[in-house]
C-alpha cells in the first residue's frame, strides 16, 4: 500500500534525511520518500504488517510531526493550499518586523559608540556597565521570544539525537546568550568588590548582539527562502485554480447550485456559454464548442454534442449542454494531472541520494567541527571569549539548507515548468533520465503520423474532372465499412459532393468492391482486383505503384473495360514529426521508427523524414524485444508510444513517453504523459531535462562550494596566517544568503523555453463562413493539384481568412461562379486562388465573389499565355 502523510516540523534536509531515516527502520516499510518543501512523506509499506499510527509514531519518536491528509482537506485542497503557503508567509513577516524592531536599537547601543555615535549618559562608563549590558539583555528577549520556534525545534531534534539546522542556530545563539549573562554575573561582581580590570574585560564581550543578529538574520534567509520556494508550486496552483468550485446540478427536477466535491456519478450537470465543466462526464443534451487548451494545449476549440465525452475544466464557449458525471473529485483528468505534478515534485532523482547522505551525518559533524575549533584555540592559549566566537561562528554558518534544497526546489520548479507545456512527467527519476537518452523509438502510427487517413492524390483519366472522380468513388465507398471508404467519404463531405445512390453492392475483402449507379456497373480496389475483372490498367499500374513507393494506397476507380482514375489515401505525418526528428538528430540523438505496417510504406515515411533505422512488420508484443536489445547495446532508451499498444516497451525503456493522451491519461506504464499529440513535446522534454540537472549541479556545487569554505573560515583554519576570523554576524548572514541563493538559481528555470521555434505559422482570423473546428488538411499533392492545365490566360486572387478545405471549397465555388471563369483552384499553403478565364473578367468582380463568400479577398495579379 502506498500513502501519503503530512510532516510538520522540518526545516532543513538533515530533518527530511532524519524521517526518512527513523520510517524506513519501521518493520513492513519498504520505500519512504519525504519532500522538504511541500511538507509530504510517501511510505510504502505492507499493510499486513504495521499501520498508519506505527509510521506516525516513528515520525513523531524523530522528534517531528506527522498525520494523515484529511478527506476534507483533500477535496478541499485547491481551495486550501494557497492560505497555507500565505498563513507561513504572514507569520514569518511578523517575526521578522518584531525582530528588527528591537535588533536596530540593539545594535545601536553596542556597536553606535565604535563609529562615534552618542549614548545616553547612564549607558557609558565602565561604572554604568551593568545598565549597558541590561538593555541589550532587554533588547534581545523579544528577538529570542518571536523566533523561539528554533529553540523548541532545534534542542527537541537534538535530545532526540537527530540534530538538524535549527539545532545549530539554537545552540550557537543560546551560547552567545549565556555567556552574555555570565559577563553581566562577572561585571557586577568586578563592581561589587572594586576590580575595574575584570569589568573592563568583560564590558565589550557580550554576544548578545550576535544572538540577535544570529536570529534575525536567519529569519530574514528564511522568509525570503519561503517567499521563493511559494513561487516553484505556481504551476499546481495553476492547475487547481482550473476547476471550478461549484457546480449546477439537477436534483429533484431543479437547477441546484452545490460545492463541486458534492456531486456524485449519475449526476445531471448543467453548464452554459464561458461557464467551465466541473466534472468528466458525457453530453446528454445539446451541442457546443469546448476550449480544452488548457488540458490538452490544442488551441482550436473542440466541436461536442450529445453522446461525447468531456473533461472538467474545459471552458464551454458556445451553446447550453447538459452533462451525466462520470468522474468526479479526484477521478477527474484535471485531478490526475495535479496529482502527477505533485507526485513527480515529491519524489526524488537518483543524484539527490548524494546530498541526502550528506545531510543526515552533517549536523553532527558540524557540532563536533564547532567544538574541537572551539577546545583548540583555548588550547593553543587563546581567550575564552575567541575560542566562544570560533564555536558560535561555525555553528551559524554550516548550511545543510542549501545542500538539501539543491535538488527538491529545481525538480518542483521543473515538473511544473513542463505541466505549463502539457508535459506530465511521473517521477524525479524520469526527469533527471530522460537527459541521458541516446535513441528514441518512435511508434508510427499516431505517433509519427496522425493516426487516421486521409485522401492524399486524385488522378482523374482524360475527360474526367477531379470532383467527378471523387464524386462516384465516394457514392461507391458509402455502403463500406473499410477505414479507406471513410478516408475518403470524409473528403467528400468536406468538399460537400452530393453523392449517388449505389445498387447491387458487393464487397470482396482484401480485393475490392463493386456496385451500379445510373445503369452502370463500377468497381474501386487494388490492383488485382481490377486484374480479376479482366479490366486492363496500362499505365495506371505504374503511378500506382508510385504511389505505394510514397508510402499511400492507391485505390482504382474503372467501370467495363476501362480505368477512371486513382484515389490515394494514407495516414499522413503529422506537420510537426519532421521538424522535430531533424531537432532530435541535431541533439545528438539516434531516431528508431517502429512500426506494424509494410515496409514499403515504412520506408517512405523514413526517407520523407529523415529517420536513421526503421524496423517495420514487428508485432506490439516484439515492440518491447526491439527496446530490450538497443538497451543490450549500451544505450539509454526512450521510448515514445500511444501508451495502450505500446505499453510493454513503454515500461522496458529508461523513459517511456505517451503521446497523443487527450483526455485518456496513459500514466500506467509511461513515465511522461504528453497531453499534445506533439512530437516535438520530447525534445522539450528532453531539453527541460537538460535545464533542470545543471540547475541542480550549479546548486550542489555552489552549496559544496560554500560549505567547504565558510566551515574552514569560521574554524580560524585561515587566522594563524592571514588574520581571518569570521565573526558570528556576518557566518550568520552568509548562511541565510546561501539558501536564498540557492532557491534563486533554481527559479531560473521558470523562465525555460524551448530551444526550437515551430515551423508552423500562427492560424489566421477565422473567417465566419470556417467553422469553429475544421480540419485542416495537410494535402500538397491535392493543394498543387492545378499543375499540368492547359490555359491560356489565369488570375490569382489573394485570399485571407481560409482555414481548411471548407474555405478552399468555398472559394473554389464563389469563384467558378463568377461567368467568364473557366475553373478555380485554391493553394491553402499560399493563400491564393488560381482561376482559369474563358475570356477577361473584371478584377472586381473577382473580388466581390470571394468578399461575398465570407473571405477577404487582397489582390488580384494577372498572369497571360501560361502553357501548362
Amino acid at each position: 500500500m502506498r500513502k501519503k502523510f503530512n510532516v510538520t516540523g522540518m526545516t532543513c534536509s538533515a530533518c527530511s534525511a532524519h524521517v526518512e531515516k527513523a520510517v524506513s527502520k519501521v518493520e513492513g516499510v519498504k520505500n519512504v520518500a519525504v519532500n522538504l518543501l511541500s511538507g509530504n512523506m510517501n511510505v510504502d509499506y505492507d499493510e499486513s504488517i504495521t499501520g498508519d499510527q506505527a509510521i506516525i509514531d516513528a515520525v513523531v519518536a524523530a522528534g517531528y510531526g506527522a498525520s494523515l491528509p484529511t478527506a476534507t482537506a483533500k477535496n478541499k485542497k485547491a481551495a486550501a493550499a494557497a492560505p497555507t503557503v500565505e498563513d507561513e508567509i504572514h507569520s514569518m513577516r511578523n517575526r521578522l518586523i518584531i525582530s528588527f524592531i528591537f535588533f536596530i536599537p540593539l545594535m545601536y547601543v553596542s556597536m553606535g559608540h565604535m563609529i562615534g555615535l552618542p549614548l545616553p549618559g547612564f549607558l557609558t562608563g565602565t561604572e554604568n556597565a551593568i545598565a549597558f549590558a541590561m538593555t541589550q539583555l532587554l533588547l534581545a528577549v523579544p528577538v529570542i521570544y518571536v523566533n523561539r520556534k528554533f529553540y523548541y525545534v532545534g534542542f527537541k531534534t537534538l535530545f532526540k539525537g537527530s540534530p538538524n539546522m535549527d539545532s545549530l542556530i539554537a545552540i550557537g545563539s543560546t551560547a552567545a546568550l549565556v555567556y552574555g549573562i555570565f559577563a553581566i554575573y562577572r561585571m557586577g561582581y568586578g563592581l561589587g568588590v572594586g576590580d575595574m580590570e575584570l569589568v573592563e574585560r568583560y564590558h565589550m564581550d557580550l554576544y548578545f548582539e550576535s544572538a540577535a543578529t544570529i536570529l534575525t538574520l536567519i529569519t530574514l534567509g528564511k522568509y525570503l527562502e519561503t517567499r521563493s520556494k511559494g513561487k516553484t508550486s505556481e504551476a499546481i496552483t495553476k492547475l487547481m485554480n482550473l476547476a471550478p468550485k461549484t457546480a449546477m446540478v439537477e436534483r429533484e427536477g431543479r437547477e441546484v447550485e452545490i460545492p463541486v466535491e458534492d456531486v456524485v456519478v449519475g449526476d445531471i450537470v448543467y453548464v452554459r456559454p464561458g461557464a467551465s465543466v466541473p466534472v468528466d462526464g458525457v453530453i446528454v443534451e445539446g451541442s457546443t464548442s469546448l476550449d480544452q487548451s488548457a488540458l490538452t494545449g490544442e488551441s482550436i476549440p473542440v466541436e461536442k454534442n450529445a453522446g461525447d465525452h468531456v473533461i472538467a475544466a474545459s471552458i464551454n464557449q458556445s451553446g447550453f449542454i447538459k452533462i451525466r458525471a462520470e468522474k468526479v473529485g479526484d477521478d477527474t483528468t484535471l485531478a490526475q494531472i495535479i496529482q502527477l505534478v505533485e507526485d513527480a515534485a515529491n519524489s526524488k532523482a537518483p543524484i539527490a541520494k548524494l546530498a541526502d547522505k550528506i545531510s543526515g551525518i552533517f549536523v553532527p559533524v558540524v557540532i563536533t567541527i564547532a567544538l574541537v575549533s572551539a577546545i583548540v584555540w583555548l588550547l593553543v592559549g587563546k581567550p575564552f571569549e575567541f575560542a566562544l566566537s570560533i564555536g558560535i561562528a561555525v555553528l551559524v554558518i554550516s548550511c545543510p539548507c542549501a545542500l538539501g534544497l539543491a535538488t527538491p526546489v529545481a525538480i518542483m520548479v521543473g515538473t511544473g515548468k513542463g505541466a505549463e507545456y502539457g508535459i506530465l512527467i511521473k517521477s524525479a527519476e524520469a526527469l533527471e533520465t530522460a537527459h541521458t537518452i541516446k535513441t528514441v523509438v518512435l511508434d508510427k502510427t499516431g505517433t509519427v503520423t496522425e493516426g487516421r487517413p486521409r485522401v492524399t492524390d486524385i488522378l482523374p483519366a482524360e475527360g474526367l474532372s477531379e470532383d467527378e472522380l471523387l464524386t462516384r468513388m465516394a457514392s461507391l465507398e458509402k455502403p463500406s465499412e473499410h477505414p479507406l471508404a471513410g478516408a475518403i467519404l470524409q473528403y467528400a463531405e468536406e468538399k460537400g459532393f452530393a453523392l449517388r445512390e449505389v445498387a447491387d453492392f458487393a464487397a470482396v475483402s482484401g480485393r475490392g468492391i463493386q456496385g451500379s449507379m445510373d445503369g452502370t456497373v463500377y468497381y474501386a480496389g487494388n490492383a488485382a482486383w481490377l486484374q480479376e475483372q479482366n479490366i486492363p490498367a496500362g499505365d495506371w499500374l505504374q503511378q500506382g505503384d508510385a504511389l505505394a513507393e510514397a508510402g499511400k494506397t492507391p485505390l482504382y476507380l474503372a467501370e467495363s473495360g476501362k480505368v477512371l482514375g486513382i484515389v490515394a489515401v494514407a495516414d499522413v505525418v503529422k506537420p510537426s514529426s519532421a521538424q522535430a526528428i531533424a531537432r532530435l538528430k541535431e541533439m545528438g540523438i539516434d531516431v528508431v521508427m517502429l512500426t506494424g505496417d509494410n515496409k514499403k510504406t515504412a520506408e517512405a515515411i523514413r526517407r520523407q523524414l529523415g529517420i536513421d533505422r526503421v524496423i517495420a512488420e514487428v508485432l506490439p508484443q516484439d515492440k518491447e524485444r526491439e527496446v530490450r536489445l538497443l538497451q543490450e547495446s549500451g544505450k539509454k532508451v526512450a521510448m515514445v508510444g500511444d501508451g495502450i499498444n505500446d505499453a510493454p516497451a513503454l515500461a522496458r525503456a529508461d523513459v517511456g513517453i505517451a503521446i497523443g493522451a487527450g483526455t485518456d491519461i496513459a500514466i500506467e506504464s509511461a513515465d511522461i504523459v504528453l497531453m499534445k499529440s506533439d512530437l516535438l513535446d520530447v525534445v522539450t522534454a528532453i531539453e527541460l531535462s537538460k535545464a533542470v540537472i545543471r540547475n541542480i549541479k550549479e546548486n550542489l556545487f555552489w552549496a559544496f562550494f560554500y560549505n567547504s569554505i565558510g566551515i574552514p573560515l569560521a574554524a580560524g583554519v585561515f587566522y594563524p596566517f592571514l588574520g581571518w576570523k569570521l565573526n558570528p554576524m556576518f557566518g550568520a548572514a552568509a548562511m541565510s544568503l546561501s539558501s536564498v541563493c540557492v532557491v534563486s538559481n533554481a527559479l531560473r528555470l521558470k523562465f525555460f523555453k524551448p530551444s526550437f521555434q515551430k515551423n508552423a505559422a500562427p492560424a489566421p482570423q477565422v473567417s465566419a463562413a470556417c467553422p469553429a473546428a475544421c480540419p485542416v488538411l495537410q494535402n500538397e499533392s491535392i493543394e498543387n493539384s492545378e499543375e499540368g492545365e492547359d490555359e491560356t490566360m489565369k488570375k490569382i486572387v489573394h485570399v485571407e481568412g481560409m482555414h481548411c478545405d471548407h474555405c478552399k471549397a468555398s472559394v473554389e465555388k464563389a469563384l467558378s461562379a463568377v461567368e467568364g471563369v473557366a475553373s478555380a483552384k485554391v493553394d491553402l499553403k499560399k493563400k491564393t486562388a488560381t482561376v482559369a478565364l474563358e475570356r477577361d473578367v473584371a478584377d472586381s468582380a473577382l473580388l466581390d465573389a470571394v468578399n461575398e463568400a465570407g473571405f477577404q479577398a487582397i489582390s488580384v495579379e494577372e498572369k497571360k499565355g501560361l502553357l501548362g
